[in-house]
């Protein structure tokens, strides 16, 4: 393949910046608060399943407190019935029945509220096992939105740098020939590099110095003839400095 010095000299500037490119990639891809933010996750799961337990925990024992109050009420309103009726009944035997269900309801208000203060201060115990729940979710998840905020600003800048810098290579790549830019592409694609300098006999494609029977080669073609590496693969690109 034929291409001028000039053209194959401007795929270093394009190599240089696919390889800026991957790297803004990585970079993004491995930012040190998305590093952090997953070690966190373990941490906020547990949280979440503390919290959905003590959550249940205190429905369980409201629910409970609020049936052993309806309870309480049921026994209240008997109560009042009854004694409303000892009040209005003529029938000594009926006021002796009457009287003995008031004492009996007496004492199962007296067992319903000891264990209604039983209940009440399980409910107190729960809120404050709760509060403590929610204030450690409330400062992680502080911390998860501060990492986060973190990281999104991170990946911002580095999107703003890949996007400029897609779009300079864009330009590169469409100054060059066609046949020119396939070759380097299909290198690139195999190898991970598509164009890279010869210097003082060096390719900096694989840092390997060339074998004197390879430059021999490359000092006889010509200075548009394509080149590769024998060793990377890369388009090899000759100047001033190469040691031929």
């Amino acid at each position: 393949m034929k291409a001028s010095p000039a053209d194959q000299n401007e795929l270093l500037r394009l190599q240089a910046a696919d390889t800026r490119l991957a790297q803004l990639a990585h970079a993004t891809k491995n930012l040190p608060q998305s590093a952090e933010l997953v070690k966190l996750q373990p941490e906020v799961e547990a949280l979440r399943a503390r919290w959905i337990a003590a959550t249940g925990e205190l429905e369980d024992a409201r629910a409970e407190l609020k049936r052993i109050e309806s309870d309480v009420q049921i026994v209240d309103a008997r109560a009042k019935r009854d004694s409303d009726r000892v009040q209005q009944s003529a029938s000594m035997k009926d006021v002796q029945a009457l009287e003995a269900e008031l004492a009996s309801l007496a004492k199962r208000k007296n067992d319903l509220e000891e264990i209604e203060l039983t209940v009440m201060q399980r409910v107190e115990d729960l809120e404050q096992a709760l509060a403590g729940v929610e204030g450690e979710r409330a400062e992680l998840g502080a911390r998860v939105a501060a990492l986060e905020a973190q990281r999104d600003e991170e990946a911002g800048k580095l999107e703003v740098q890949r996007t400029a810098l897609a779009k300079d290579r864009a330009t590169i790549a469409e100054a060059l020939p066609a046949d020119l830019i396939e070759l380097y592409e299909r290198q690139r694609a195999r190898y991970g590099v598509g164009a890279a300098a010869l210097i003082r006999g060096v390719s900096m494609g694989s840092n390997v110095k060339l074998t004197e029977s390879d430059l021999s080669d490359i000092r006889r073609a010509a200075a548009d003839d394509v080149v590769l590496c024998p060793d990377s693969g890369a388009i090899l690109v000759r100047g001033e400095d190469s040691g031929l």
